[in-house]
């Protein structure tokens, strides 16, 4: 396993768990997910994996305590991070969710505690006063932020008086966005870009096309999946193929080292299983070549999907089949 290269107080692994599907039922949670999701964590802890990543909205709560149990004695030795869902994210509002966020995971201090989404209404001044507060007091180690524009996450920063270690955005080959601001920033100020849905929710895994589409909810409401993108997607996964088979990988291997040639960001995919877990901790030992890399990227750039209103009609048609 590699590690981010930056001054923390545990080493943090460039392939971390990301522990959505955890308790979620719209991912298949059901009664033998919880035995399932302990032997991910414990196959997770012998790769080398240190990064485990929840929320208290994933699964309402579910998700910690499941992450929590399976680590076990292993808590203090890993960075657990986990996130507050900002509905009215003022100060004792934050400091009473780290309490309970903490009580679920079973630990005295959470690494990484990150703010969900940016409020709209509320300024990151009182979130970020609660945040200091609970540094200060040692329940919280560093502080975190998702799905922030750089502006706001150097906002944060100067909010809290202190480095806001990381941004957590959804970041893939397909939603390439963070390569142009945020990525450079991590780069420039020490701080890391954590990638969720680092597969495009496994349309880069290469298991789909426009006549074997996703059954899932989670999937079938993403416009990624319509039979249109999947076709237009076509070029892009026969390189990420073609790559794969130069280094006797998977195209989802591929995908995720694409990502994590950047020396700041860390991606956090799920896995279902343990063997997909092994398959995705490979991932960070794939060093890509400049050409590699180069026709990765032109394809990605290339790949047009339709998105945004465009695709609310058809999306629409494939979920009551008119």
């Amino acid at each position: 396993m590699h590690f981010v290269q930056l001054d923390t107080p545990k080493p943090i692994s460039k392939i971390g768990l990301g522990t959505w599907q955890f308790g979620s039922k719209e991912w298949g949670y059901g009664p033998d997910f919880e035995r399932r999701a302990a032997d991910i964590v414990r196959r997770a802890l012998d790769l080398g994996v240190t990064l485990f990543d929840t929320a208290e909205i994933y699964g309402f709560g579910r998700s910690e305590r499941i992450l929590g149990a399976a680590l076990g004695a292993d808590r203090a030795k890993v960075v657990v991070a986990s996130k507050i869902f900002p509905v009215l994210p003022i100060a004792p509002v934050v400091q009473q969710r780290a309490v309970a966020s903490a009580a679920r995971l079973g630990v005295s201090g959470i690494d990484l505690y990150q703010v969900h989404q940016p409020n709209p209404v509320v300024a990151d001044t009182t979130t970020m006063r609660g945040m200091r507060a609970l540094q200060d007091i040692g329940l919280v180690g560093e502080v975190g932020v998702s799905n922030y524009n750089l502006r706001r996450w150097r906002f944060a920063e100067a909010a809290l008086g202190r480095r806001v270690l990381s941004n957590q955005v959804r970041y893939s080959m397909l939603d390439r966005g963070p390569e142009a601001d945020l990525i450079p920033y991590a780069e420039q100020a020490g701080r890391i870009v954590i990638a969720y849905s680092p597969l495009a929710q496994g349309f880069l895994s290469g298991r789909y096309d426009a006549k074997n589409l996703p059954t899932g909810a989670v999937r079938r409401a993403n416009p990624y999946f319509l039979p249109e993108n999947l076709e237009r997607g076509t070029a892009l996964i026969a390189t990420l193929r073609e790559v794969a088979d130069a280094h006797d990988a998977t195209p989802s291997q591929i995908a995720l080292a694409y990502l994590l040639r950047h020396p700041n960001v860390v991606a956090i995919p799920g896995a279902s299983g343990v063997e997909q877990m092994e398959r995705n901790a490979a991932a960070a030992e794939i060093d890509l070549t400049d050409d590699e890399y180069a026709a990765l990227a032109t394809e990605a750039r290339a790949f047009q999907p339709i998105t945004g209103l465009a695709a609310l009609p058809k999306l629409i048609r494939a979920r009551t089949g008119r």
